[in-house]
């Protein structure tokens, strides 16, 4: 996820590239300057479903909802008409994530969440004829305000671009069969939005443990989208980078307070990221790693735990911002690895869990996809839900005894 920082990254590198974690003290942590513990991991977990909903992984959730056969938020919106759809989303967004979540979240060990938003959190960005739901920038100032009460780091991630980065994608928002993000209207929009964000962070106080921007999840890949992803390398990602470090240099930022920038790896395949960038104080890398999907994976338990033992994911400025339990569909209902009615599996699953967070913590740490989902595949399918997964004893409740646990 990123290439290297340069050395001109002393404190600030040290502070925020090499933990990116805001110090644990709630006092410390209140105060309106960004604070920040050399040293540490990120580990974390992502807010997933919060402000983009994705059915797949929240069928109870979307039909309670009354957004039924709809495939994401668009669909939903345009079936429910506006109104309708934004009393239905506003008590998803009072409820999907409560107080509780993040005091729990906080006793598990965990110190980081990733919030994925969708550009639509700004509703003037939402143009006539698109489909989103309004108000969820209220719910996102109480949530990051939880969040900082409890010393818990935050990287706000922009999940959803304008006209979708990626296509037949619930997580944008808006599947689509061709990615629409590509364009220099809808790169502006994405500017709009973080620049908004970049003003949000560093003015209200609820945001004082947002430390991370992300500036567009998961875009396309080089080898399905050549133009648009090296047009996303060349000019996206150093203007993006531009107007963030410009809203801070408006509102008088010092160096050390200003936040950390992200973009998805080189691992992803959209190309090198920082091969344009005007700087990399304080840039930050996103790779997101499923075994599931690794075809050179042997699909046995030991070779899960050979995969994840040996992996080298990169550097401190890596951060693993995506990853599960899951296994290759292909085997995850079988008898070795099926956790259907099999209690008794939650012991291996836990060494899955130990063996990826040690190889994870030898780059800049991990947050875990995701915190919550609620009946996936007709069941309690705990490998992408850490906090049911802790609930069925397939993680511990203390994050950092992976060492201890871990079989590599």
């Amino acid at each position: 996820m990123l290439s290297s920082v340069l050395k001109a990254v002393v404190a600030l590198a040290s502070a925020q590239i090499a933990s990116c974690i805001p110090l644990e003290s709630s006092a410390e942590s209140s105060q309106s300057s960004k604070r920040w513990l050399q040293g540490g991991k990120v580990r974390g977990v992502n807010l997933g479903s919060q402000f983009i909903i994705e059915p797949w992984m929240a069928h109870d959730e979307w039909q309670k909802m009354g957004c039924g056969s709809a495939n994401d938020e668009w669909q939903c919106v345009q079936a429910l008409g506006q109104d309708k759809a934004d009393a239905a989303f506003k008590q998803h967004w009072e409820t999907w994530t409560t107080q509780d979540d993040i005091t729990q979240i906080k006793k598990l060990g965990l110190n980081t969440v990733r919030i994925p938003v969708g550009y639509w959190i700004f509703d003037d960005l939402v143009y006539d004829g698109e489909y989103f739901p309004r108000g969820g920038i209220d719910y996102l100032d109480k949530l990051v305000g939880w969040c900082a009460d409890a010393g818990i780091y935050v990287i706000m991630d922009l999940h959803g671009g304008p006209g979708a980065q990626f296509p037949n994608q619930q997580y944008t928002g808006h599947g689509v069969s061709k990615p629409g993000f590509y364009t220099q209207d809808n790169y502006e929009r994405a500017y709009k939005f973080l620049e908004r964000m970049t003003e949000r962070i560093h003015t209200n106080n609820t945001y004082r443990t947002v430390g991370t921007l992300e500036v567009i999840n998961e875009p396309v890949h080089s080898s399905d989208y050549p133009s648009q992803a090296a047009d996303l390398v060349a000019n996206y990602y150093p203007n993006a980078w531009n107007r963030i470090r410009n809203a801070e240099d408006k509102l008088n930022i010092a160096a050390d307070k200003r936040i950390n920038i992200q973009m998805m790896d080189k691992s992803w395949g959209s190309g090198d990221p920082s091969s344009h960038l005007p700087d990399k104080t304080g840039a930050l890398y996103d790779d997101h790693k499923y075994y599931k999907w690794d075809g050179s994976v042997k699909t046995t338990k030991d070779g899960y735990i050979s995969a994840a033992c040996n992996d080298n994911r990169g550097g401190n400025n890596v951060i693993v911002g995506e990853w599960s339990l899951s296994v290759a569909d292909s085997v995850q209902s079988n008898d070795e690895f099926g956790i259907a009615n099999r209690p008794d599996q939650a012991g291996w699953y836990k060494q899955y869990w130990a063996a990826q967070v040690q190889t994870f913590e030898k780059s800049g740490g991990w947050v875990f996809w995701s915190w919550k989902c609620n009946w996936i595949g007709g069941m309690n399918e705990w490998r992408w839900c850490y906090k049911s997964a802790v609930a069925a004893g397939a993680i511990p409740e203390d994050a950092g005894s992976a060492a201890s646990l871990s079989p590599c």
